[in-house]
């Protein structure tokens, strides 16, 4: 059974109102089903509170069917509405379902625009901090290494422990929603420093140094470890922000990794040594040439058809750097009558990209900026599309399948290329 400290007895005895003792009552639930022995306590905490479509809220509509009782009864699973104060702890809401101004484009209806924006301004009314993004550390949220966070979202999560080190295993809707009240969640997985060192090894022999083949690495990875945790050695350079997010979240996709060492390049592994502590190699896995085709014809075995109707980029969403190379890219040409181009980022970006001239850039092509959701998120995407091209080896992994449409992964001046041209180009051989 978890031991309680004396401050979280009194709140699950209720002392700190009602909701914060039905968080503690999820929380001492979550905790017991993993055998946690304790909470660690958290101020940073990343989930998708209250918010809620309308079938969600008419499904709890003899309830109220608001924003009161879908937190009460679906995130917290309370057996009755409570009162929902503003949260304790620093809380981000991650992304949404649709572009709040781009909305129709989209193809959402003005009911679902009205409930998205209704709860929006609940989320706020409540504390939470209206970032709209699975990118957070890009708009604002920073943790520091060794901090103890509770953060939703695949990608977040292995940036957050791998690049940051800082502390978070994988939540959910509901483990967050309580820990936004009770700043806890259970001393568990990666929280305890024992369960981050690596075990499974991973050479690179083939150099990765941009984006694209970062993507392809991480998605080899993933595949490879699955949910383990890898440490990559060998050929890779050019380390930055936008080449982890790419790598992270297609390691994430491909095998469900939520963390990650790179000898040398992440914090908590600057040898081989000690990225492994005690534990010695379970297996090494190697990424030759071999496997880089592999890898390359794995991400492209659902395109076929070389007519583009879609190009989507921003998955993870995209950085302030990425959207300025995507306005280079393209200024002066026009995306093509036969497709569409989306390019997605978060709201703090968008304000960057605003002042810059990009986001004008980009319409002036023929192209959307939009923020708070993807593809994927909202299964949005331009009527009659048939084939997509996109840069994300995680967008590639889950677009087709979720709208059953073909896919072309490649690099963003591919993607570019076919959004102006209506033709998908890109192929292995020219970049070898």
């Amino acid at each position: 059974m978890v031991a309680l400290t004396p401050q979280e007895q009194a709140m699950l005895g209720g002392e700190e109102g009602a909701a914060v003792q039905k968080a503690m009552e999820l929380l001492v639930r979550y905790a017991e089903a993993l055998d946690a022995e304790r909470f660690v306590e958290t101020n940073n905490v990343a989930g998708v509170p209250g918010s809620s479509t309308p079938f969600v809220k008419d499904y709890y509509k003899a309830d109220g069917g608001d924003y009161r009782a879908v937190f009460s009864k679906f995130d917290l699973d309370a057996d009755e509405v409570v009162d929902v104060p503003r949260m304790n702890a620093y809380s981000c809401h991650l992304q949404g379902g649709m572009d709040p101004e781009l909305w129709a484009e989209q193809g959402m209806s003005a009911e679902a625009n009205a409930n998205f924006a209704a709860d929006e301004r609940e989320t706020a009314a409540h504390g939470i901090q209206i970032l709209k993004t699975c990118t957070p550390y890009i708009a604002g949220n920073v943790p520091v290494m060794g901090e103890h966070c509770a953060w939703m979202e695949s990608s977040a999560v292995v940036f957050c422990n791998s690049v940051i080190g800082a502390r978070t295993n994988c939540e959910g809707r509901e483990s967050t929603s309580a820990a936004m009240l009770a700043k806890r969640v259970p001393d568990w997985g990666f929280h305890r420093p024992e369960y981050r060192y690596g075990q499974y090894k991973v050479n690179v022999d083939v150099p990765v140094d941009d984006v694209f083949e970062w993507g392809m690495l991480g998605y080899f990875v993933g595949g490879a470890v699955e949910d383990t945790i890898p440490v990559i050695d060998g050929r890779i350079g050019q380390q930055s922000l936008i080449r982890h997010k790419h790598f992270g979240a297609a390691a994430a996709s491909s095998g469900g990794v939520e963390m990650y060492h790179m000898v040398g390049i992440t914090p908590e592994a600057p040898t081989l040594e000690t990225a492994f502590g005690p534990n010695a190699p379970r297996d090494t896995f190697t990424y030759d040439a071999a496997a880089r085709a592999s890898i390359y014809e794995t991400l492209n075995a659902v395109g076929s058809s070389t007519d583009v109707d879609y190009v989507m980029l921003g998955c993870p969403h995209y950085s302030i750097e990425q959207i300025a190379l995507a306005a280079h890219l393209i200024e002066g040409r026009k995306v093509s009558a036969n497709s569409a181009m989306w390019v997605f980022t978060s709201r703090a970006v968008k304000a960057t990209a605003d002042a810059n001239g990009y986001t004008k850039i980009l319409r002036d092509a023929g192209a959307f900026l939009m923020t708070d959701t993807c593809s994927s998120i909202s299964a949005a995407v331009p009527k009659g599309t048939r084939v997509a091209a996109l840069d994300s080896a995680k967008q590639v992994h889950y677009l087709p399948a979720i709208m059953g449409i073909e896919g072309w992964y490649g690099t963003t001046a591919e993607c570019i290329d076919a959004a102006c041209t209506g033709k998908w180009a890109g192929q292995l051989a020219s970049r070898v």
